[in-house]
């Protein structure tokens, strides 16, 4: 595992060094130039030509990455959800902020089964995680906050609300 981890950190350090070589060429060319007329400015941010391995290497790992750092996000919040539902029964009893609680671990799980079933609504789960989170802050701590604050929070929530409207919104018309 560890040697495997290496090895791929290996990659991705040669080829950031192999683009910031192309980038050092390309200034050097650009200053060598003989007048403004022959300044090609576009290539300097378009980075190194890579080929197609190098290309389909560099996807293939970071998509590694990224389900590698899903799965862990699934289990913790397993082991979170177990850990709820150990502690709601030694004590035997069970409170709003442990149901609270849970809906927040199903959101994050849910989130996590979107990510992979429909990419498109990716964004949109993360602010409903984070209504759920205020919502359940307000209503925990409801009585015993500053008015000034459950009034920030609830401004929160209706800016993350309106944020996911225009989210779905765009999406809908961009795929129309």
């Amino acid at each position: 595992m560890h040697r495997q981890r290496a090895r791929e950190s290996g990659i991705v350090i040669s080829l950031l060094i192999k683009w910031l070589g192309a980038m050092e060429k390309k200034q050097i060319t650009v200053a060598e130039s003989q007048s403004d007329e022959d300044l090609d400015t576009s290539g300097l941010l378009a980075g190194p030509d890579v080929g197609n391995t190098e290309k389909k290497m560099t996807i293939g790992l970071l998509h590694l990455i990224e389900r590698l750092l899903m799965l862990v996000v699934v289990l913790m919040t397993i082991g979170g959800a177990i850990s709820e539902i150990l502690t709601v029964y030694k004590a035997q009893t069970i409170n709003l902020a442990d149901i609270l609680l849970m809906f927040l671990y199903a959101e994050v799980i849910s989130m996590v089964a979107v990510f992979y079933a429909d990419r498109k609504s990716v964004f949109v789960y993360p602010i409903f995680i984070a209504i759920t989170a205020l919502a359940r802050l307000v209503i925990l701590q409801g009585k015993e906050m500053a008015p000034e604050n459950i009034l920030f929070e609830a401004a929160a929530i209706l800016l993350l609300t309106f944020a996911a409207l225009v989210i779905v919104h765009v999406r809908k018309s961009s795929s129309s």
